[in-house]
């Protein structure tokens, strides 16, 4: 007969009971809705310290343990905890969400059922120009009068596709091809169950700045209204040693080296030899991992070492 010490109550937060169930907006017509969670920071705590029997008693050392575990990945005990929400978001966005093949999903089924009317609309001023050196991503704005017409442009578009898909409903024809030329923009719904460890990989990625605005403003609603009050230590710790923090290859450990001791010629010739740098009409060119450094360099403060530099990718 087990001891009386040993029965486990169900975790309780106030602070999660306020978003439990909400549906949190998200660009002009998505949402965020949580449905449920398993586990919460003492259960990382719980499954960490499994050869013990039980977990500490000390908020402090709970604390301390997760950040250890974030630290230094050891990544099993934040799978013991599980999170389901349930989510309206546009196709296009789905398609790069859907990527990360770690979670469970169901999606709304325009086979079955009428699709969604509705669709995500883009504001005069919310258009973005391609990006030059991130070239899968954007940078900047289009001005705002060629802003308007291309939202005149895109009301005209998805009206179209939409009244072209209501009258095939019309006709008779099968739901699973009057679907075909609806716009990605169209909003679908899914429920998206996911365990904390993948959850974390997903949000890393998801809110770093260089993620598309779309996918970044969902990934910021998870992380910043759910997840921290969820698990408040985790969300601590994963600021501090993940979305914060700074990764630094062996080269970029041995380009400081050499800046820290005043080698500065040997760093250049050393980048010079390795692809990083080029001049060109008597500038230095970076390619995309000298650039990459260049902006740790800025972060930590310490001055670019090579003179006339002129950025760039090449």
């Amino acid at each position: 007969m087990s001891d009386a010490s040993d029965k486990h109550i169900r975790p309780t937060n106030s602070a999660l009971d306020e978003v439990f169930g909400k549906k949190l907006p998200v660009l002009d017509d998505g949402f965020v809705r949580l449905i449920d969670v398993m586990g919460d920071d003492s259960a990382i705590v719980q499954a960490a310290r499994v050869s013990y029997g039980k977990g500490t008693k000390k908020v402090s050392e709970d604390r301390g343990l997760i950040r250890y575990l974030m630290r230094h990945r050891h990544t099993s005990p934040f799978e013991m905890c599980e999170m389901k929400v349930h989510v309206r978001v546009p196709m296009d966005c789905w398609r790069q969400w859907i990527r990360h093949r770690t979670a469970n999903v169901n999606e709304y089924s325009t086979r079955y059922s009428i699709a969604i009317d509705a669709a995500q609309t883009t504001k005069p001023d919310e258009w973005r120009k391609q990006g030059v050196i991130n070239r899968q991503g954007s940078e900047g704005q289009l001005d705002l009068a060629e802003g308007q017409r291309l939202t005149e442009r895109e009301a005209e578009v998805q009206g179209a596709c939409r009244d072209a898909y209501q009258e095939r409903l019309d006709s008779g024809v099968a739901r699973e091809q009057a679907r075909k030329d609806l716009p990605l923009s169209t909003y679908t719904e899914a429920y998206w169950k996911i365990d904390l460890h993948n959850l974390l990989h997903f949000l890393s990625l998801r809110m770093e700045a260089h993620a598309q605005h779309e996918i970044r403003e969902y990934a910021n609603t998870i992380g910043q209204k759910i997840v921290a009050k969820w698990v408040p230590f985790v969300w601590e710790a994963f600021l501090d040693y993940r979305m914060n923090a700074m990764f630094l290859s062996e080269h970029e450990v041995k380009l400081l080296n050499l800046l820290y001791t005043g080698k500065r010629d040997q760093a250049l010739s050393w980048m010079e030899e390795r692809g990083w740098l080029k001049q060109k009409d008597g500038a230095w060119k970076r390619n995309i991992e000298a650039n990459e450094f260049v902006g740790k360099l800025e972060r930590l403060g310490i001055e670019v070492p090579w003179e006339g530099d002129e950025g760039g990718v090449f």
